[in-house]
């Protein structure tokens, strides 16, 4: 296992600031996911960490050893620092045969024949993909080929494993297969993994950690529930969950050390153990964004203490899940409800909020100031 740590890592090209001052732990043994949109720096800091890209700026260690130290210009070549890497694309040697390109690498470090064999075949059994080690890539499918390539990559036994996009090119039933490959492999090795993606949900379901980047900068590290939970300000809040969170704006103010909302949704009291350490007026009104996750709005028919009447702008039958689109006065926001539901459009209905569910955010900083709990 492998504890990684990148210090005030920045990275230019030419002019192009792509990284900027990365400050990232690692931990041993951990699954942690890269995630952010095309553009944002995800990948470059996946192949700082592999060697094939030097920073400017910073210094990265393995396990407390230092593998790049720009200020004084020491860099690790990737073959010292203990790693293998999987792709986007498969890279597998179209004439040899899956065992033959499973063991090349192996036999480059002049491993013993019998030892070649064992980890060959302990790494197809660990994929699944024993079967198929007399065929070539051409006689596979994608997710097969893919199984090749990530089977190829533990062979050695390698303390970090770094994958660039692996399941972009596979089909959505396969990613479900393989999403699930991935999380087995990750708990019978204990290998430290290191996994870019642009994919909320490849990224919600394997992690142990998400680094959220944006603009070359990171965003957020936290666990996948925290960062589902509680985004730490406006831009990641819309990023992660499908349906989209819905975002209404609202008045706040501090009354009495309790934090006052009001919106289109009614009126709202948080208490301050609910409030994060961001700063924002503590005397009169100023801008808010109130965040509501779909899932967590119920639709009742009658009337409810406590709800919000709405009326039924759309709704959108999705075989397992029905997304409903209400109106409260003249905010939009949607619903997620399990199963089959039917709502006629303009039906008049009741929104069940729970407030304890609901982060606010300052509009002006687009921070967020109030935790869901």
């Amino acid at each position: 296992m492998s504890r990684i740590e990148l210090k005030h890592i920045d990275k230019f090209y030419g002019s192009n600031h792509v990284l900027r001052d990365i400050n990232l732990v690692i931990e041993d043994g951990a699954f942690m996911t890269l995630l952010g949109p095309s553009g944002c720096g995800k990948t470059t800091t996946l192949r700082v960490v592999s060697g094939l890209e030097k920073p400017q700026n910073g210094i990265m260690t393995i396990d407390g050893v230092e593998m790049i130290n720009a200020d004084d210009a020491y860099y690790a070549e990737p073959s010292k620092r203990g790693l293998n890497l999987v792709f986007q694309s498969y890279a597998l040697w179209p004439h040899m045969t899956v065992f033959d390109n499973i063991a090349f690498g192996l036999k480059i470090q002049k491993m013993p024949k019998a030892e070649i064999e064992k980890r060959v075949m302990d790494s197809l059994k660990m994929m699944r993909i024993d079967m198929y080690k007399d065929r070539y890539p051409t006689e596979l499918s994608g997710g097969q080929q893919q199984r090749v390539a990530i089977a190829r990559a533990v062979a050695s036994s390698p303390k970090l494993l770094l994958l660039d996009e692996p399941l972009s090119n596979l089909d959505a039933k396969l990613r479900i297969d393989m999403r699930a490959e991935l999380q087995r492999l990750h708990r019978e090795l204990g290998t430290t993994i290191i996994y870019v993606t642009h994919d909320q949900t490849e990224a919600l379901t394997m992690s142990t950690k998400i680094a959220l980047f944006r603009a070359g900068e990171l965003n957020q590290v936290a666990t996948p529930m925290e960062l589902y939970n509680n985004p730490i300000d406006l831009e990641a809040a819309d990023f992660i969950g499908n349906p989209r969170i819905n975002l209404l704006e609202g008045k706040a103010e501090m009354k009495n050390g309790q934090l006052v909302v009001r919106s289109d949704l009614g009126g709202h009291t948080f208490g301050a153990a609910d409030l994060t350490e961001e700063t924002f007026p503590k005397s009169g009104a100023f801008d808010c964004v109130l965040a509501i996750r779909p899932e967590q709005v119920i639709i009742s028919r009658e009337k409810v203490d406590g709800a919000i009447p709405v009326s039924v702008y759309a709704s959108q039958p999705a075989g397992s899940e029905t997304i409903v689109t209400l109106r409260a006065d003249k905010d939009e926001f949607l619903v997620k409800e399990l199963g089959q539901q039917h709502y006629e459009l303009d039906d008049n209905v009741w929104a069940i909020i729970d407030q304890n569910k609901i982060n606010i955010y300052n509009k002006e900083t687009t921070r967020l100031i109030k935790r869901a709990v």
